[in-house]
Formats: C-alpha cells, structure tokens, sequence
C-alpha cells in the first residue's frame, strides 16, 4: 500500500471513531516507506507520517512513522516487544519488560508486560509466542487513539521565529491498565517526520481509599547493549546509542546533566548471558524521579508524571546526531527559535532606560532587559512601581521594542526559616537558596504573576532557577516534608514557565527548562573570560559557540558582551568608549550573529557616537537579511584556536538560502586558501549558486560527496562570508 493511501486510510478512521477501542485488523498495514538512501529526514521529513498499523500478527499493534517502529503484543498483556530503527535498519530491543512500574503505599507494581523470557540477549519472535502475563502486574484493559495536544499553550507573537506547528503534528497512543483500585494510562505520542517518541503515565485512584504514590518508572527498555566488555569499568562500555531527555530537567547547561536525576541506564538484572563477568553492562533504560514524588491522591484523583523522549541514533557521527537533537528541539519546543536581539540595560532609572530603549529601536535591535545590578525590582509590588513600569513597557511598545527584566531566585538566603532544609551533610546547588514551598517562595510567585498581567513586561531572565534542592521542612506549606520537596517546587516552578509560553512572555533560564516553556539557556562560557584581552575575547566567543551548537540550536542559547567592565581586567578588556574599540565591537556583534547567535549587549548605551551607530546598525540589517538561514544548524567545520582561520556553516534546507559560510581570520596577514566546504545538510544535490558577499554570483558542481572547492580571502584580523543557494 503507497504511504498517501495508509494516510487516507487512518484519516478515515479516524474522522469515524476519534476513540478507538481495539477491534481486531481495524488498521492498515504499514505502507512501503520511502528508501532513507534517497530520502533523509534530516533534510526533509516529510514523507514519515506516524501511524497506528497492523501487524502481521492480529494481537499485535505497530506504532511507526518509517524513522522508527514500536510494537506492542496487547494479548494475554500488553507489553512493547519491538523497537526498530528504520533508517539503519537496527533492531534496538533485547528483552520484554513491564510497560511502567508504579510503586503505591510502598507496594511495586508492575504495569502489563509479558513474563517467561529466558534469556535477555536476544528477542525472537518464536519467544514471543511463549511469554505469558504475570497475573500480579496490572493487566490491559483497552487503548485509545487521537492526535496529540499540547501540553501546554504557545502564544506566538515573535513572527521572525520559524513558523511551526503546536502542538506538534502526528499521532497518540494510550494503553489502559488496572487493578488494585488503580487504572494507569500508559500515554504514547509519534511524531511526523522525525525518530521522536514521547511517553508519560496517568494514574488514577478507583479504589475507595486514599494512596500514596511512593515512586514510578515510566519507561523501561531492555536496550541492545552497546558493546561487551568482560571486565567492569566505566569507560569500556558506553550506553546504548539513544538520546533519553524528560521535561523534568534541571541544575544544568547540559542535556544529559540536567536529566541524570530522571534518566538511568542501568545493569539488568535478568540478562545472564551478558558477556561482563559481574553482569554490570548498562543496557537497561529506567526513567525514574530519584526522590518522590511521594504523592497521595485520593478516591476519583489524578496524577500525571513528567514526559519522555526517546530519539533513537541513526549514526554515530557527532554531527548527525546534534542535528536529530536539534530537530527535535524544533518540533517538540518550537519556541526555542524565538531569537530577538537583546540589549541589557545596566541602568534602571527612566532616562538611561529611554535611552537603552532609543537606541535599540534605532539601530534594530528588539529587546531591552532592565538586567541584575540594573536596580530594577520585579518584587516590588507597590502601586507606584508597577505604574512606573507600566509606564516603561508603553514606552517601548510605541518604539516597536520588547522589554522585560531580571530577577533572582536561587543563589540567594532569605532567612526566617523561608529557605531548603537540606538533609545533613548537603548543600543547596548554590550554595544558598530558598524553598519555592515556603510563605516566601509562593509569594514571590504571585508577584511574578501579578507583574506581568499588569505592567506589559514581555521578557523574564531568571536567574538560579530551581536547580533541583530538595527540603526536609515539615512547616514549608508548599509540600510535606523531603519526598514530595523536589517534585512540588518543580511543579510551582514548571507550571510558570508554562504560562508565561501562553501569555508570549519571553523566557531567558540558566537551566535547562527548553521543554517547559523556556526559550533560551546559556551556550556556555566561562564568566572571568570577559576580563580578558578583548583579542582573547572574540576568540573564546566562537570557541563556545562552535562548542554549544553541538547540542543546541542557535537561538537556543545566549553568549555575552559586557560593554563595560566586567569581573575587572581594566582597559584592555573593555569595550567602553565603544568609539575607540568599534572594530573589536563589530567582530564581537558579528562573531555572535554569524552563528545566528544573540548575545546579552550589557551596558548604558548601544552606541556613543554616528559613526558606531552605522557601525551596528549595519550589523544588525545584514543580520536580519540573512536571519532565515543564519538561525538554522551550524555545522562545525574548524574550531576557533588562533592559530588559522576558523570557520561553520549555517544551513537551511528548507529556505531560499540554503547556506551561510562565516569565515574569520584571526591573524595579523592576509589569509589565501581553498576550502572544501560539505554542503549535504544544505540540501543541494547537484550544483550550488554561491555569492561571496555581495559580490556576483558563481555556480559550483557539486563532488560525488556534496561538496565543493571555494577560493577564500580572509582580511587580517577580519571575515567573511559566503551566501549559499
């Protein structure tokens, strides 16, 4: 069957029966997808639409989009006994187990799954056949499937972002489990276009007591391991090539470090015939909270957990796999490329804001930030200083500017007895924090809250956002005691975020909140560095973008340029008088928007005289000509070092630019070289136009590999670029 008939098909169904209970060959069968040698998803993933199919077996369903495949027995228990990778044609699953573990009033329960395999190497389909219900696991009731929903809304008012769905197009699954007065729904959602798979549980109490839910695992994969090694140490064996993230990260940069606390790969204990001799291989996902949640839920409530996404690797090439993280990015936080440029005021006073405010309407810029140290006061919540700002966003409003402000939580002591309790021997993250469920903490909530419905402000920068303390007070109102601590303040904390998404606040986290709602996060620098020679400043700046885009989109995370003196390093680290540094100015403006890159302009004033004015003005309209192609992937091509050129590729299959070659020189000599640049990801296939510049425009043949040979010059301490179509 083609994929254009399978997709009228499920429509079909669909329109008729939005709620499906199973019923035995109600589905298609999975459609002959398009061959991934011809068809890459990372350049167009058009033609992957997720689906529910029939598998060949009729207890059997198939959750596919032709990226990746999840098969799940529903008979005598449902249990997923499939996961594959289409593209490279892995087999990615090993073992059967429970679908989720819920553990209530201290009793683990298993959540479906089949029981009977004897040997956790391998999973054939003759085995399957033979594995049979654990009668005291929760057992299937029924599924249901829909389109998915946003879990929360997305107000887009920064028309310069990519123009993306929300929520996310493609399909949801749900399993029905119950016993022992408890149904779980086991929520499962596959998305068009990319190898992404979500998961998250429903726990409901239909017994006549109260219970409290101890703890919960919601997802557990029997991975294929990565490789065998006999003896045990750490760095022998990696995990399995599968990126795991949660919407319930925090305390990091980092991806990975901000889910470490969620996401577990561990020993399994059934796999016997593993070839390490203390069977510690790490092939065992479990996606876990490490404390808690510790919830009660009475008769006729409800409790949800975090969400999961899986994204299985379809390579280990480093490249391939920041762009399939990045996609997902796209996809499942879309507001991530909201990417306004941004000047931190240092002065809070009216007329240096006006000012602030002035020049970033003139020279283009979209966004003021009243920043920390400025004087601005987001607590205050009298009624003269919400007039004031009220009276600051009206202004910035009728010059066609944004402005929002700073405010911190962590890394701060309130005293009182209004701060985290830690358990003996611990430290809060910061050294000090206070406890979101304290008198204070709720608070200082509902002033956020009550600042924006009532001054206009559109952007928060929140500093120390809850890393992840726990608290041991039993007097805090916000939760218990120190199992519920950490997941009530990340509810509080979370369930802000989101709203501010609805209400198209901006959101600017040291942390890693992308899947709650937040914009943007740091790409990573080292804050002393801007006490540095600037020379050494410009240098580090690309090192770090060139090193956070691994991971991150470029709108996703914010670099810095203190205009004035910053953790000292006295004049020759300094851009003020910008007059008198507005080359080195311009070399920091354009290292950072040639990557797509926004950075916190921190200081009284954008510009000093007419001449820096034009300087950045020209700066920030070239930016905005090339805005569709420099805000989508980079490609590393060489790191900064000094030493030579150093060079990344912005790409954008989709666009009418396809490509934006930034190149800088950081020597004293003209540089003369032929580069071979990659141009796969641009989505060209066979020939290239490229224009150096504004120069006239050249067509390219592209090699059997995508690429082509450029003739480059690089002026002395300068750049350049080349446009891509």
């Amino acid at each position: 069957m083609s994929n254009t008939s399978s997709t009228l098909l499920f429509l079909l169904y669909s329109i008729a029966m939005p709620s499906l209970l199973w019923a035995q060959n109600s589905w298609p069968t999975e459609p002959d997808w398009p061959s991934h040698s011809t068809t890459d998803w990372l350049i167009d993933g058009a033609a992957f639409q997720a689906g529910i199919f029939q598998s060949e077996q009729e207890n059997e369903l198939l959750l596919s989009n032709g990226l990746i495949r999840r098969t799940f027995r529903i008979a005598p228990n449902a249990a997923t006994v499939g996961l594959d990778n289409l593209v490279n044609g892995e087999n990615l699953l090993r073992g059967v187990k429970p679908e989720a573990e819920i553990t209530i009033n201290g009793q683990l329960h298993a959540v479906g799954g089949l029981v009977g395999q004897s040997n956790y190497a391998f999973l054939r389909p003759s085995d399957i056949d033979q594995l049979t219900s654990d009668p005291a696991a929760l057992q299937f009731v029924q599924y249901e499937v829909s389109e998915p929903e946003a879990p929360f809304d997305w107000k887009q008012v920064r028309h310069h972002a990519a123009d993306l769905a929300w929520p996310p197009q493609g399909i949801h699954l749900r399993l029905d489990f119950a016993g022992a007065g408890t149904k779980v729904s086991v929520h499962y959602e596959l998305y068009d276009g990319i190898p992404v798979m979500a998961k998250w549980l429903n726990v409901e109490n239909t017994g006549s007591k109260p219970f409290m839910i101890d703890d919960f695992t919601s997802e557990i994969i029997a991975a294929v391991e990565y490789g065998s090694a006999v003896e045990t140490r750490e760095y022998l064996v990696s995990k399995p090539n599968i990126h795991v993230e949660t919407d319930y990260a925090f305390s990091s940069f980092n991806v990975e470090d901000a889910n470490h606390h969620a996401v577990h790969w561990e020993a399994d204990p059934d796999y016997d015939s593993q070839v390490n001799y203390l069977k510690l291989t790490p092939c065992l996902l479990k996606v876990s909270p490490e404390i808690g949640p510790a919830q009660e839920l009475k008769p006729g409530e409800d409790f949800q957990t975090f969400r999961t996404f899986i994204l299985p690797h379809d390579s280990y090439e480093r490249e391939r796999q920041g762009l399939a993280l990045r996609r997902m990015y796209r996809t499942l936080a879309p507001w991530t490329t909201e990417n306004p440029l941004m000047m931190h005021a240092r002065f809070a006073d009216w007329e240096q804001v006006k000012v602030a405010i002035d020049q970033a309407a003139t020279v283009g810029f979209e966004m003021v930030i009243l920043t920390f140290g400025s004087g601005f006061n987001i607590e205050d919540d009298s009624e003269e200083y919400i007039n004031k700002m009220k009276k600051y966003a009206d202004y910035a409003r009728s010059k066609g500017v944004e402005i929002g402000g700073y405010s911190l939580l962590a890394s701060r002591k309130i005293g009182k007895g209004q701060d985290v309790v830690m358990p003996e021997g611990e430290k809060p993250t910061f050294g000090n924090s206070p406890c979101i469920g304290s008198q204070w903490g709720e608070e200082y909530f509902e002033k956020l809250y009550a600042f924006y419905q009532q001054t206009g402000f559109t952007l928060l920068e929140h500093d120390g956002s809850y890393p992840g303390d726990v608290c041991t007070s039993t007097e805090h109102p916000g939760h218990q005691g120190h199992e519920d601590s950490r997941w009530k303040q990340y509810q509080v904390i979370s369930k802000f975020y989101q709203w501010c998404r609805s209400q198209g606040i901006y959101l600017n986290v040291p942390d890693y909140y992308y899947m709650t709602g937040s914009n943007k996060c740091g790409m990573g620098y080292r804050e002393v560095n801007w006490s540095l020679p600037r020379a050494q400043q410009v240098l580090h700046t690309r090192q770090n973008i060139y090193d956070g885009a691994w991971t991150k989109l470029p709108s996703m995370g914010w670099m810095f340029v203190p205009l004035t003196e910053y953790h000292g390093g006295g004049a020759e680290a300094t851009i003020e008088p910008l007059a008198e540094h507005i080359d080195h100015y311009e070399k920091m403006i354009i290292s950072n928007l040639g990557g797509g890159v926004q950075a916190c302009y921190r200081g009284p004033r954008l510009y000093d005289t007419e001449t820096t004015k034009q300087r950045v003005t020209a700066a920030v309209d070239w930016f905005k000509e090339h805005r569709e192609v420099l805000e989508g992937d980079i490609i590393h091509l060489r790191r900064a070092d000094g030493r030579d050129i150093d060079y990344w590729l912005n790409v954008n299959p989709g666009g009418q630019e396809k490509g934006l070659l930034m190149v800088f020189n950081p020597l004293d000599e003209v540089v003369k070289k032929e580069l071979k640049i990659p141009l796969y990801y641009t989505g060209l296939q066979t020939t290239a136009t490229i224009s150096q510049e504004e120069g006239s425009e050249k067509k390219y043949t592209l090699s059997r590999d995508y690429q082509v040979t450029l003739s480059v010059e690089v002026p002395a301490q300068g750049y350049t670029w080349f446009v891509i179509k």
